[in-house]
């Protein structure tokens, strides 16, 4: 009986904390449950999925990097109160355009109608869930690509720029508007640009309007780059581009397959020492000379690790963390950028290194002291993916390592450092050399007088 009144008392207790679910709460959280994410949609790891918004952990290293500072391209900051200005100017750019094409049959309708047919094309290449309905963001995309296309053509001589246009009139929205079409958070689909461009790509005797929209976008850029046109001229015909930041990127990498590497289990396959340590071993960085060499383009030969040389500007401080944001989230791109930046981030780990390279006409630095340029490759080359066993520079890595390990080598660097690395050094050792010689030279005619002595 006892025991039986103790289960029972255990039952009304098991039944007090029972808490019925309501039918519309279940409801609710299985259709919350089952709702996608929009900030990194599931579809973000497709082929056709190439703009993303720039990794936090690239952010809270360099924030402004990634933000546009006077024009808003594409849904990620349009509407910002900052970027109006410009804002207010691409419908003035359309009319204009509009008004040249009306002649040769294209109009507002024709416009409107090509990238409303490639909406969805559109939405995919972004990795956030876009909310804007269907005409925004055809508008957007159609304003946004007519102001590209026609500053394009202003700035390769396609047009002569109305003087009395303030818009290039400033001298300073140059250069920030380069700098804004770069930045991975502001790009719409080189296909929209593409569309737009050809549609108002109108019959002219003008030589300058038979350049393609790659050209036209690589000669806009190098206003700030300042590359030699030869190295520029095989990607005026590039059609794989993703968008204007993949353009430039790709002119630079000189690349387009997916790195190689090698596959091979090899203790000198690791990271390479700084410059200074590289020069310990008798490793010295040469400046690689060459018309068409892109920045990427780094030998080794036979103890001399011959690098082109780096322009380190606001131009580049800026472009450099772009691409590696790019190339960290879009996961069909090729590594070379990130592949550098860790090569150059190995290379100048301290104040010394950057100084080395410096006076090795390897860097020209423009960016500050050289303690700042050491800080700015450590601080980019944190926090991201990179293996070395697939990086275009493998190759180099295990080659530069070998080298610096040899036993005979390092003995042999070590001695000519320290007995012949200064000329107060240099004469010391000539000096005890001599000594050394008439001392052996003394000890052997004491000895030969020994034995042969004079009769």
């Amino acid at each position: 009986m006892a025991g039986g009144g103790n289960q029972d008392q255990i039952t009304r207790e098991t039944d007090c904390h029972v808490i019925g679910v309501p039918s519309k709460w279940s409801y609710s959280m299985e259709m919350r449950f089952k709702q996608w994410p929009t900030l990194l949609k599931p579809s973000a790891s497709k082929r056709s999925c190439c703009i993303f918004r720039a990794p936090q952990s690239l952010l809270q290293i360099n924030e402004k990097a990634y933000e546009p500072q006077i024009v808003s391209i594409g849904p990620y900051h349009h509407g910002q109160q900052r970027l109006n200005m410009v804002e207010q100017h691409k419908p003035r750019f359309f009319s204009t355009l509009l008004e040249r094409t009306k002649n040769s049959g294209v109009g507002l309708d024709d416009y409107f109608n090509a990238i409303a047919l490639r909406e969805n094309d559109i939405r995919d290449c972004y990795s956030e869930l876009l909310h804007c309905e269907s005409s925004a963001l055809v508008e957007m995309m159609v304003l946004d690509a007519c102001f590209i296309v026609e500053v394009f053509r202003i700035c390769g001589g396609v047009f002569e720029p109305d003087l009395d246009d303030p818009f290039f009139a400033t001298p300073w929205m140059y250069i920030i508007l380069i700098r804004d079409l770069l930045r991975i958070e502001n790009q719409i689909p080189f296909f929209v640009l593409q569309e737009v461009f050809n549609l108002s790509n109108g019959n002219t005797e003008n030589e300058a309007n038979q350049r393609s929209l790659s050209e036209l976008a690589l000669l806009f850029f190098n206003i700030a780059a300042q590359r030699p046109e030869g190295q520029l001229e095989k990607f005026y015909t590039v059609s794989k581009a993703k968008h204007l930041l993949d353009l430039f990127r790709l002119s630079l990498v000189g690349h387009w397959d997916v790195e190689k590497g090698v596959n091979a289990n090899d203790d000198c396959l690791e990271l390479i020492p700084s410059a200074r340590q590289l020069l310990r071993s008798g490793i010295k960085c040469k400046l690689r000379k060459g018309d068409n060499l892109n920045l990427l383009d780094i030998n080794f030969n036979r103890g001399e690790l011959q690098i082109p040389r780096l322009t380190l500007d606001d131009f580049m401080s800026f472009f450099l963390p772009n691409c590696i944001a790019f190339e960290q989230c879009y996961c069909y791109s090729s590594r070379h950028m990130t592949s550098y930046i860790i090569f150059m981030k190995c290379l100048v780990g301290t104040e010394a290194d950057a100084e080395l390279l410096s006076e090795n006409q390897l860097l020209v630095n423009y960016l500050g002291s050289n303690a700042e340029v050491a800080t700015f490759f450590n601080d980019l080359g944190k926090d991201i993916a990179f293996s070395i066993k697939i990086s275009y520079l493998a190759e180099l890595f295990r080659q530069v390592n070998r080298y610096h390990r040899s036993p005979c080598r390092m003995t042999w660097t070590g001695f000519k450092n320290k007995y012949f690395g200064s000329p107060w050094s240099f004469m010391s050792a000539i000096a005890a050399i001599l000594l050394l010689g008439l001392t052996v030279l003394q000890a052997f005619y004491a000895v030969y007088g020994y034995y042969r002595p004079r009769k």
